[in-house]
């Protein structure tokens, strides 16, 4: 008599974390199940201009993962999916997904033809709503799976263009969401983060000030594939800046705000001041920080950006930044060493927004243990693991650590179901 088949993983959201766990439990010989909302793999990271400490391109990195996806047939990966229900049974859970209207399907080959003919256009969400895009797109250039997507509540009343260009049939205007149900041994609850918001920060200029930017929107101007095509330039006006200031710790370590630190804000701020000067060797950068956190090795990397000329580091907590003149802004600091107030004046401010869970805004139909914070705690019991930024706040090193320990506990626990 043959044992019953395992039941699959299921593993929600496929960022950096979600495809680790996936991938380490299937390599592992569990079929897992990988459910991701967005259109496409790859999450926050692939937002990114550059990795730290080694400064490469995230795109390398992510497209290994995506061929170990294509070619591993223990995963089956559901884009544009999210859990719309779930129920405790016996040795796991009983999943209910819903699958958005497939208005592009498989048979897309990313011609491009569609977005040619197209009329209509829309804030592009991969570039933070910094640009326009077409209606119907591939998300971005390294999206995984490389097929086009359609926002239709764009579309103009009774609009066929896409539909007339398409020759391979993809596009279907009156496709319909659709529900399936799956039986899981245990959960890995991959779910992501997100920057928190600059509106949130007015006395900072955040939402008010064009030219005040958070550390995730200039990740997007440095990018080749971002709104400037990679030019530093300064919203406003779209001229280069001669003078940038990073506000570390803006919205967080503070109890109105994140009470907590998101660990990675000082190093990305060190990062992108590598960007500025290495694109603008004469611009002057200067770094606004409560403490300096760069843990471990990390540390030759502040020292790097530190000895750059032109780079100065100021202990010191900025409490406003209003519009200056001669369109400059201008900035108030609590200057810690002095134990005074300074003035001072930039063309560009990029605020270090923390790390907020997804789960702070967008609830999951699971019973999850979270912190006060809405980070997710592990559940041995009820067989929920938590990997990545669901769990704490965390660079990308760390992250596949944590995740691939996440897939270890998911896979002890769901062992012989």
């Amino acid at each position: 008599m043959s044992e019953p088949k395992p039941r699959p993983m299921l593993v929600i959201g496929a960022g950096i974390a979600g495809i680790t766990a996936a991938l380490e439990a299937a390599e592992a010989g569990r079929e897992v199940v990988l459910v991701e909302r967005e259109a496409s793999v790859g999450g926050r990271v692939l937002r990114t201009h550059h990795y730290f400490p080694k400064l490469c391109p995230p795109s390398c990195g992510m497209e290994i993962n995506t061929r170990r996806l294509e070619r591993n047939p223990r995963i089956t990966v559901l884009t544009a999916t999210t859990v719309a229900g779930a129920n405790r049974t016996t040795g796991g859970w009983s999943v209910t997904l819903n699958h958005a209207p497939a208005y592009v399907n498989s048979r897309c080959t990313a011609c491009g033809e569609c977005q040619a003919v197209c009329p209509a256009k829309v804030a592009d969400p991969f570039n933070l709503g910094m640009c326009q895009v077409p209606a119907i797109r591939l998300p971005h250039p390294n999206a995984w799976p490389k097929r086009f997507v359609l926002d239709r509540s764009a579309c103009p009343a009774d609009c066929r263009a896409c539909v007339d260009a398409c020759r391979y049939g993809a596009i279907d205007l009156a496709a319909t969401p659709t529900t399936s149900t799956l039986e899981v041994s245990a959960i890995v609850v991959a779910t992501g983060w997100q920057p928190y918001p600059l509106d949130k920060l007015p006395e900072l200029g955040g939402g008010v000030l064009s030219d005040v930017i958070s550390n995730v929107q200039m990740e997007r101007l440095a990018a080749a594939s971002g709104p400037t095509g990679g030019k530093i330039l300064r919203p406003s006006d779209g001229k280069a800046p001669t003078r940038v200031a990073f506000v570390q710790c803006a919205g967080s370590r503070d109890v109105n705000h994140l009470p907590y630190c998101s660990g990675v804000c000082c190093l990305a701020s060190l990062k992108q001041a590598m960007y500025v000067k290495e694109q603008l060797p004469e611009a002057e950068v200067t770094i606004y920080y409560i403490d300096r956190r760069t843990p471990g090795r990390n540390e030759d990397f502040l020292l790097k950006a530190a000895g750059m000329a032109g780079v100065r580091l100021v202990k010191g907590k900025v409490g406003k930044v209003v519009q200056g003149e001669n369109s400059q802004l201008a900035l108030t600091v609590e200057d810690a060493e002095a134990g005074q107030l300074l003035h001072d004046r930039a063309d560009l401010v990029v605020l270090a927004t923390g790390m907020m869970p997804n789960l702070a805004t967008i609830p999951l139909p699971l019973e999850l243990c979270r912190d006060t914070d809405a980070f997710v705690l592990d559940d041995s019991k009820g067989r929920i693991f938590a990997a990545g930024v669901a769990r704490r706040p965390e660079d990308v090193a760390a992250t596949v650590r944590d995740a691939t320990g996440a897939a270890a506990k998911a896979l002890a626990a769901g062992r012989g179901v």
